[in-house]
């Protein structure tokens, strides 16, 4: 962190706010605090004041936490924004707007530590390019509850994710994490950014793609190991056969050979 920083919590419930800002207060990365009721309070602190970043509750009257995130977005010194909570089913419509954390009430000093690290980063801006590789272009992230902590799973770590009814199991670098997304959602959000379906139930990451074979007479997509995920077959449809093929032909540098024998249909 280059500088300590200036912070805005924003809570309805005077309570609530009283121990946020005492929390907030007391980090040895935070120099001053400030505090809001409300939006309409929270705009004005912020029009008075460089604010690095704010923590935020979401239900509140008038406009929600959420719906002031997206009125930050529109700021040219956008402050960084964690949203402080005691509901776990906002948190894709909170990353959505662009938050870089979701903390669940009551607050834990190691996840309240992790949110200020994750803070100062984002205004840091990006390491210097002889430091660190460039991260993946348009990355995105899919926040997934586990014993009350928020991962962020970057979406160049997942191999295959498969359906479970109205949610989702990501088979990540990770290890595997269930989140409330339908898999479509995911096929419409990440298609361009070199994943497929292959099945009702599947979706894949063509890098991670080693080969196709069939097996009485169903096809079957490899998948190479992946970090903690295990090198896998998952079934491929008929109707998501042929354009699969033509996606990992046309991928580039990809030199793809039918493994175990024919895949013609």
């Amino acid at each position: 962190m280059t500088k300590p920083l200036t912070v805005l919590a924003v809570d309805d419930e005077v309570p609530a706010l009283d121990e946020l800002a005492y929390l907030l207060d007391r980090h040895p990365c935070i120099a001053e605090v400030f505090r809001a009721g409300d939006a309409t309070s929270a705009l004005r602190e912020l029009n008075l004041r460089p604010i690095d970043a704010v923590f935020l509750d979401i239900n509140m009257p008038g406009l929600s936490g959420i719906e002031l995130a997206g009125v930050l977005a529109n700021y040219a010194q956008r402050p960084a924004i964690v949203f402080v909570t005691a509901h776990d089913d906002k948190a894709v419509a909170a990353f959505d707007v662009g938050a870089v954390d979701y903390l669940l009430k009551p607050i834990r000093e190691e996840r309240l530590d992790e949110a200020v690290r994750r803070a100062a980063q984002a205004q840091a801006g990006p390491p210097p390019d002889d430091e660190t590789p460039a991260p993946e272009p348009e990355s995105d992230v899919v926040p997934a509850e586990l014993g009350g902590v928020t991962h962020l799973i970057p979406r160049n770590s997942i191999g295959w994710i498969e359906a479970e009814g109205d949610y989702a199991r990501l088979h990540s670098a990770s290890g595997s994490h269930l989140v409330r997304i339908p898999l479509s959602t995911l096929e419409t959000r990440w298609r361009e950014h070199g994943f497929q379906r292959v099945h009702r139930s599947y979706l894949v990451a063509l890098k991670l793609v080693t080969g196709l074979r069939t097996s009485d007479g169903a096809v079957l997509v490899r998948l190479r190991a992946n970090g903690a995920s295990p090198a896998v077959e998952l079934p491929v449809s008929r109707r998501q056969a042929r354009e699969l093929r033509d996606r990992l032909v046309r991928s580039p540098m990809r030199n793809l050979r039918p493994a175990g024998g024919s895949d013609d249909q």
